[in-house]
């Protein structure tokens, strides 16, 4: 695999939010980019999206060249014809299986038969799409975080069939794209992120459901305590960091007492009965007028690059650095 990404042609199918910063994303780093639109809808939007993030981006001193830099290296359409020189192809469609079968068809139509497919499914296992692709061995699962532009996060996950050493080539790709990833090298529903989460969802729901917190406590909690050191340090590292044998301590009596729920809480479902998207529409957890929809909006896109910078001063990294650099001050003082 070329390690220069101005020459590894890459594509995106699927042009919603994600579908839109992902494209963002890969033009920054340096790819030729072929973004399909699956949904005639989404070739209006696209280009006005992916303008206003790199034009962000710019503002922002990510990137230094204008959005039409980059915008002459990205090709808009409706035609996978378009998919043939397409190095990686990378699925942003609705989690829907005979859709993403669909999709999965009409490219392996036209790729080559060397060139990568993944998907940025976010619940689906990357086992189960692989069965609905000819080569199952090229498919992988590229978990983004939204914005795909400014996060460092990406989960690269191997299926049961995948080939593990092209997932490695995916690995070192990612890094090329600002990243920091994960490489998943056995598939697990919901990967490592989302399963992490999740977990915290339940527990969140368990006590606002059952009148231990509102949904403001809670959301304060997660803001001042994980909120303030999962930047730096994960969990793991956190134990380390503040004494691992008070956590066994907790866990003995806390574990058991923890929501084992399985289905969905009252709380959300009630919410989307109800038509709620969140800040789309503005009803959700809180209810919004459009005018702090908008500033909701507006505040976590100044936030994503703000955190981005602060986050970018401590790689994951860098210890390993500071030791390099105290050896090397040593050295050059010897």
């Amino acid at each position: 695999m070329s390690t220069e990404t101005n020459h590894f042609p890459v594509a995106v199918v699927g042009l919603g939010l994600m579908g839109c910063s992902i494209t963002t994303c890969l033009l920054m780093a340096g790819h030729p980019v072929v973004a399909v639109a699956p949904i005639p809808e989404d070739l209006e939007h696209a280009e006005r999206r992916i303008r206003a993030h790199l034009r962000k981006s710019q503002q922002e001193g990510l990137v230094m060249q204008d959005p039409e830099f980059f915008l002459e290296r990205l090709v808009i359409t409706g035609d996978y014809e378009q998919l043939k020189n397409s190095r990686l192809v990378i699925e942003c469609t609705i989690e829907n299986l005979e859709i993403k079968k669909t999709v999965y068809g009409k490219i392996e139509a036209v790729i080559a038969a060397d060139a990568l497919m993944a998907s940025n499914t976010s619940a689906i296992p990357i086992s189960i799409l692989q069965q609905l692709t000819q080569r199952p061995e090229r498919f992988f699962g590229l978990h983004w975080a939204e914005p795909s532009h400014t996060t460092r996060f990406l989960e690269v996950i191997c299926g049961d069939r995948s080939n593990e050493a092209l997932g490695e080539q995916l690995y070192a790709l990612a890094h090329q794209w600002g990243k920091e990833p994960t490489l998943v090298r056995k598939d697990i529903r919901g990967f490592i992120t989302n399963r992490l989460m999740y977990a915290m969802y339940r527990e969140a729901f368990h006590l606002v459901e059952n009148g231990y917190a509102t949904v403001e406590d809670v959301d304060r909690a997660c803001r001042n305590n994980p909120g303030y050191w999962m930047t730096l340090a994960g969990v793991f590292r956190w134990m380390d960091l503040t004494g691992v044998p008070a956590y066994l301590t907790v866990l003995k009596d806390l574990w058991p007492t923890l929501s084992n729920a399985t289905e969905p809480p009252k709380l959300i479902t009630d919410i989307v009965a109800a038509g709620g998207r969140g800040v789309a529409n503005g009803k959700g957890f809180y209810e919004y007028t459009p005018e702090e929809a908008r500033l909701w909006e507006e505040t976590f896109s100044a936030f994503s690059f703000e955190i981005r910078d602060l986050a970018l001063k401590y790689p994951a990294d860098v210890v390993k650095r500071r030791l390099a650099e105290k050896e090397g001050f040593v050295n050059e003082t010897v």
